[in-house]
């Protein structure tokens, strides 16, 4: 699994969350995305993972890839949700 390495017995090893990178994918204007941004922030504030944001309108790879799931988060680079983020799914998912 990506962002994991592991152990002897082949069971995953969690990456601490301040070595992971949730990317919120979205679009100005949208109320979801909005939203999205807030728990996006709350749990990486919480959890000490790195965070950013990238604009659909301002990727065309991104745009034909996300435009009809926005808003859409990434955990080191691998899509976890789309539409509306469960707080506490994401912090499960960093380790938190």
């Amino acid at each position: 699994m990506f962002g994991r390495t592991k152990k002897k017995d082949g069971s995953p090893v969690p990456v601490p969350a301040a070595e992971r990178t949730v990317t919120l994918i979205g679009k100005p204007g949208c109320h979801l995305c909005d939203d999205a941004r807030v728990v996006v922030e709350a749990v990486c504030a919480e959890t000490g993972a790195r965070w950013e944001e990238k604009d659909i309108t301002q990727d065309e790879e991104l745009h034909r890839a996300y435009w009809e799931q926005i808003p859409v988060v990434l955990v080191d680079g691998v899509q976890h949700t789309f539409w509306r983020v469960d707080a506490g799914r994401l912090r499960r998912e960093l380790g938190g």
